[in-house]
């Protein structure tokens, strides 16, 4: 439940920032901000527990491979790119967002690319 939760964060939090590039200064760009401080101030307990639950379940049953070292690869990974959102919000916050709406559509994509992988590698475990 945490894992889906956290993804929905990390999913929804870059597509605000698409609208933030696109929105000018006004009522639409504060609300974008109200909804993205919300946003990632909720997600981020919701990451650590998830964070928490799979150690918990990664010690408590002694999973190991190569697999795994990929796997927790790609979630240090997502926990980088979580923390580098809240560093995007500041920037909104502070006005000093240099990037464009097409930048923040690619950079949308790459949880769903990690998700992708990490359930290739927990399935199939290749390694």
């Amino acid at each position: 439940i945490f894992v889906v939760s956290w993804f929905a964060g990390l999913f929804y939090l870059p597509r605000i920032f698409v609208n933030l590039a696109m929105a000018g200064e006004g009522a639409e760009y504060d609300r974008l901000l109200l909804m993205a401080r919300k946003l990632y101030r909720f997600v981020t307990p919701i990451g650590l527990l998830a964070l928490v639950f799979g150690l918990v379940l990664w010690l408590g049953y002694g999973i190991s491979g190569a697999w795994m070292h990929a796997k927790l690869t790609l979630v240090a990974g997502l926990v980088a790119y979580h923390f580098y959102c809240g560093k995007l919000y500041r920037d909104f916050v502070a006005h000093q967002n240099h990037k464009n709406h097409v930048w923040f559509r690619f950079f949308n994509e790459i949880p769903v690319l990690a998700l992708v992988a990490v359930v290739i590698l927990v399935v199939v475990k290749p390694f």
